[in-house]
């Protein structure tokens, strides 16, 4: 017996104070190349030797291992940006940027612990964000109001966006195993407490009317897109994003195909709701199709008015130019008509859980409640009808849809509120 080794074995040889041993492996990519690995004794080198051999007998090794940080810079242009939506690649980008690449970034990504991960974790949550990320030494040195001048405003993170910066690098190690680049996922062996999620105050179907009545008084052009939010639990995003061939009046349908948003300084019009059940037809309760129909005779006043100034397109919801409505000035125009119709101010989002209590006020039949509400049973539905609002609140309702009707009002009656100065849109 010679002792020589087969081909392809490798070699264990001295190499500066300790061993080294290599073994031919094939790459991810289908190439022949070497592996190293290192070690004080011939015995520890002997036994990552065998273990390296184990790894190239059952498939691909990577020869060469990047760090966290220029994995995740691979993972969020190859796998995320062209797979996902727009403003969750955003959301993803900036969750690395912020949170996972100070803390980790450095460190192999072979070479992830789980110590790492649960050290990770708790000083994520105990690190104060306006001092990592020098949020009040950016401001004007006059404006400076806390970290910069060393009183630290302890601006820590919740528990819940603790654990969605896990979830992502999760899904980042998860494909890091696909790609055979590492064995396991550590961030997936780390146990954490489930974030209490915090239950909206939403309004009560009065608290709507009174709402949806100042906006009808005084001819706010954003009138039907409240109707929408509230009536049909709309999105402000798909709300925004709605186009005239999205509304069929004649039957009184409506798709919901479009979301308008601003992602990275970018305003973008996307041709997907936000989750295949979103993108259902929905039936249109006879107050939306008067405020719709209100609407699109508004808007043909405003392209008259506008002349050559008009921006032509097919969205229901513009300024008086015809340029698309900013979300942000959405949002602060709903805060301005709840501070002006003396109703508590919440957050346009939370307008859907008012949506199922409205339909009942509105006398809308359960089976189309359902539909609108996306429920895969009645039986959800009718637990959420057991609410019934009182006898005044349905006929204040049954009285702003036949306002709305065509009930014609003299001149010189009507008081007008100044115009916006976000978009510059006049309330008429």
């Amino acid at each position: 017996m010679s002792g020589k080794r087969g081909n392809g074995e490798g070699s264990i040889y001295p190499y500066r104070n300790g061993f080294a041993a290599y073994v031919w492996v094939t790459t991810p990519d289908g190439n022949r190349k070497r592996k190293y690995v290192y070690g004080p004794t011939r015995k520890d080198v002997h036994e990552k030797w065998l273990k390296l051999h184990n790894e190239a007998r059952k498939g691909p090794v990577a020869t060469t291992t990047p760090t966290l940080a220029q994995y995740l810079a691979y993972w969020l242009k190859e796998v995320v940006e062209p797979n996902l939506r727009p403003l969750t690649a955003a959301t993803y980008e900036t969750t690395v940027r912020l949170y996972v690449v100070p803390f980790l970034g450095s460190k192999r990504l072979d070479r992830l612990t789980v110590q790492d991960m649960r050290g990770w974790l708790n000083k994520l949550a105990e690190t104060c964000q306006c001092c990592a990320q020098g949020k009040d030494t950016k401001r004007p040195e006059e404006k400076q109001r806390c970290c910069a001048k060393a009183k630290c405003c302890r601006q820590t993170l919740s528990k819940r966006s603790v654990n969605d910066a896990r979830t992502i690098l999760r899904s980042a190690l998860t494909n890091a195993m696909v790609e055979e680049r590492i064995s396991k996922n550590v961030a997936q062996l780390v146990k954490v407490q489930r974030a209490r999620r915090k239950r909206p105050d939403p309004w009560s179907v009065e608290e709507a009317c009174t709402f949806l009545e100042n906006a009808q008084k005084w001819r706010d052009y954003l009138y039907a897109a409240y109707v929408l939010i509230l009536v049909l639990g709309l999105r402000k995003g798909e709300v925004l994003g709605l186009t005239w061939s999205d509304v069929d009046l004649d039957t009184g349908e409506l798709h919901i195909r479009h979301q308008l948003q601003r992602v990275r300084r970018r305003l973008l019009h996307t041709d997907t709701a936000k989750t295949e059940a979103s993108e259902a037809v929905l039936p249109l309760p006879d107050i939306c199709l008067t405020a719709l129909r209100l609407r699109r005779k508004e808007q043909e006043a405003a392209k008259v008015a506008a002349r050559d100034l008009w921006t032509e397109s097919d969205l229901v919801f513009t300024t008086r130019y015809g340029t698309p409505v900013e979300p942000r000035n959405f949002t602060r125009e709903f805060n301005r008509r709840c501070d002006r119709a003396g109703v508590r101010q919440i957050r346009v989002h939370d307008t859907r859980h008012t949506c199922a209590s409205l339909l009942a006020a509105l006398d809308v039949h359960p089976r189309i409640a359902m539909q609108i509400l996306r429920h895969s049973e009645i039986a959800v539905t009718m637990e959420v009808y057991t609410h019934v609002p009182s006898s005044e609140t349905r006929r204040a309702l049954r009285k702003l849809g036949k306002a709305l009707g065509g009930g014609k009002q003299k001149k010189g009656k009507r008081k007008r509120e100044e115009r916006p100065d976000e978009d510059g849109q006049q309330e008429s």
